[in-house]
């Protein structure tokens, strides 16, 4: 005999659930990056398993494994931008002040984080656009918020006198470029006899600031 009865609907997630799932799922793999260091590590069986859940349960947020590293990314740099407003915040008021105090701030988040920054700017992670549902805005929105706070603080410099930049924004790319390559050599190298005011003397030339 045939059940014509209607098969139960589904139960909705109740509100805010999805979101502290897709949260969950983030941190799971956040988690992964942190112990093993390999963003190869992360596939949606081990997020999945990390945190609890059926595979399944992950394609209603993800639906492959470079939106979830592009999760990961994005969680990070915001992590970033919440370290350089904090020490921007904490900075004295004079400009010269605040650039610094923005661009060690980048410095520590890079030394506090090794894992998760070399992931944001490693670009292993990144797939063929053609091959994902990721695009080219998602990948050119990482990082901006960032940028912006660098071009800030060194705007704030120029309009007080204290530096010398005739192209801002390509200054603004070379400071970020320095403090990048001191924060990835400074990760990478086992031994080396680091000036003590390197980053000092990195940012003081890389921003134009006068003597």
């Amino acid at each position: 005999m045939t059940d014509n009865s209607p098969s139960p609907a589904r139960t909705r997630n109740r509100r805010g659930e999805g979101a502290r799932l897709r949260d969950e799922i983030v941190a799971a793999a956040v988690e992964l990056l942190d112990e093993t260091g390999d963003e190869s590590a992360i596939s949606l069986r081990s997020v999945a398993r990390r945190a609890g859940i059926a595979p399944p349960s992950i394609y209603r947020h993800f639906p492959d494994q470079p939106t979830i590293m592009l999760a990961v990314v994005q969680q990070a740099f915001a992590e970033l931008e919440a370290k350089l407003r904090l020490a921007l915040d904490d900075a004295d008021d004079g400009p010269r002040a605040r650039l610094f105090a923005v661009c060690e701030g980048y410095l520590d988040f890079a030394k506090q984080h090794p894992e998760r920054y070399r992931t944001m700017f490693g670009g292993l992670w990144m797939p063929a656009l053609e091959e994902t549902s990721l695009t080219e805005a998602d990948m050119a929105a990482l990082g901006s918020e960032c940028m912006a706070l660098l071009r800030e603080v060194l705007d704030g410099c120029l309009a007080a006198g204290l530096a010398t930049s005739t192209d801002p924004a390509a200054d603004t790319v070379a400071l970020w470029l320095g403090l990048h390559g001191l924060a990835h050599q400074r990760a990478v190298t086992v031994a080396f006899p680091w000036p003590p005011d390197i980053a000092q003397r990195l940012i003081t030339t890389l921003a134009h600031i006068r003597d």
